[in-house]
């Protein structure tokens, strides 16, 4: 691992374009025991309902989205947390004209991500 401080506009520069969710999303550092991740979702995308083996915590840093995570859903903006645990469906509905932007925490590394992150059809934008 070359830097273990990360800025904000080095992590959304080096994101890839996912195009069929209208989704940047960069892998930004794995540990031992966790892994986090830098989400952007574009005005229209979707972050679809979904589930996984690892806990997921995620902080809203802005935009606002209509939240499901289980039984709960909650409209929320920046600043706002959440919690999904292990194999509880969750995911949301992008909000009004501005892109959301959010980072995960998932425990244990998850590594499907690496490999989704490959795997998924990119483009250079929205």
């Amino acid at each position: 691992m070359g830097s273990y401080i990360f800025s904000a506009e080095e992590v959304e520069s080096n994101s890839d374009f996912f195009c069929n969710r209208k989704l940047h999303g960069a892998l930004v550092a794995t540990g031992k025991s966790c892994q986090l991740l830098w989400a952007k979702f574009e005005p229209g995308g979707t972050y679809g309902l979904h589930s996984h083996p690892h806990e997921q915590m995620s902080v809203m840093i802005s935009g606002r989205m209509r939240l499901t995570v289980g039984d709960e859903v909650r409209d929320i903006g920046p600043g706002d947390m959440w919690f999904a645990p292990a194999n509880v469906e969750h995911g949301g509905e992008i909000l009004g004209d501005q892109p959301v932007v959010f980072i995960d925490v998932y425990a244990p590394p998850a590594d499907w991500i690496a490999k989704w992150i490959e795997d998924e059809p990119k483009a250079t934008g929205p």
